[in-house]
């Protein structure tokens, strides 16, 4: 597991941040950083100050990569771009989680690597990475003047014949459920959001499309949902379209990949993150996926081509 406690001593009273400072070479905005975020306790009791002492024996949760080889498709100089497998994720969601992206990222490329945007645990396709502070402030900037051109592949139900131009906004959905309070619907108290859809392919002996989908605002769920609203929703999407009782279980991870197949056709979402454009320092970049999403749709389905 990534996050591994450490036993430190401080021979002296000393400021908890100068001690971390010298004892984990950490900067000194990392160290303020992780003392807020209370990794560091004594005596059983956390030491979220950055101003507050310590002395003797010690505890530090600290994030200790665990790699599998998985190695970029891209690499620039200033970033790189994984082609993420669906079910994994990008980042870790508690000190619990297993192995995601980000152990690769920073293995591969020291601490001050990040990914500087984020797809779904379920979606598969390009994560766009900064390897250092500079990089990663430059692209996500670009990220939130949307300058930066995602498109995905996703295999929908039903037949789409000409391309869509969904506008309809987004609204996290409350109920006192927290797990179903994580789902999001159309609802004109939401944010605006724009997503274009463009049919690649039909595939009639199995009534499904290839479409092209172009996000042109960033709201969660946004690719999922607007397909669900324009009843053509993704095969395989645990969220929108199966029972509340389904969504639950899926969240809860008690579905296996058999009645995961039965509820939604497909033993994962079909939805690929296929390609990013977008200029950096005056070049222009335009990095497709090397995956064959059909192919993988396929499988998923548990039918040959």
């Amino acid at each position: 597991m990534p996050f591994i406690t450490k036993k430190l001593f401080s021979p002296v009273r000393q400021m908890a941040l100068s001690f971390l400072m010298n004892e984990l070479g950490l900067s000194r905005s990392e160290g303020q950083r992780l003392i807020a975020r209370g990794r560091l306790s004594q005596n059983g009791s956390v030491m979220d100050d950055q101003f507050g002492f310590i002395e003797g024996d010690c505890e530090f949760i600290c994030f200790e990569p665990d790699t599998r080889g998985f190695k970029p498709m891209f690499v620039a100089n200033d970033f790189v771009i994984y082609d993420k497998p669906s079910g994994l994720s990008v980042h870790p969601h508690s000190r619990q989680s297993p192995y995601t992206l980000n152990d690769e990222i920073k293995h591969q490329f020291g601490d001050e690597a990040n990914a500087t945007h984020r797809i779904d645990q379920e979606t598969s396709g390009l994560v766009l990475v900064s390897r250092h502070k500079k990089s990663e402030s430059v692209l996500k900037r670009l990220f939130s003047e949307r300058a930066i051109t995602k498109r995905y592949l996703a295999m929908v139900k039903g037949c789409v014949e000409h391309p869509i131009d969904i506008q309809e906004p987004l609204y996290r959905k409350d109920h006192p459920n927290l797990l179903i309070s994580m789902v999001v619907k159309v609802d004109p108290k939401g944010k605006p959001a724009h997503t274009v859809i463009n049919p690649l392919r039909y595939f009639p002996e199995h009534d499904m499309t290839l479409v092209e989908a172009s996000p042109l605002t960033g709201r969660t769920h946004q690719i999922r949902v607007h397909l669900f609203h324009v009843k053509h929703p993704i095969i395989g999407d645990p969220v929108y379209g199966p029972t509340e009782e389904n969504v639950i279980r899926f969240i809860k991870k008690e579905l296996s990949p058999i009645e995961r197949m039965e509820i939604g056709g497909s033993t994962r979402l079909l939805l690929h993150a296929h390609s990013l454009e977008f200029e950096y320092e005056n070049e222009v970049y335009k990095v497709e996926s090397e995956k064959d999403f059909v192919k993988e749709c396929f499988e998923a389905m548990g039918i040959s081509q």
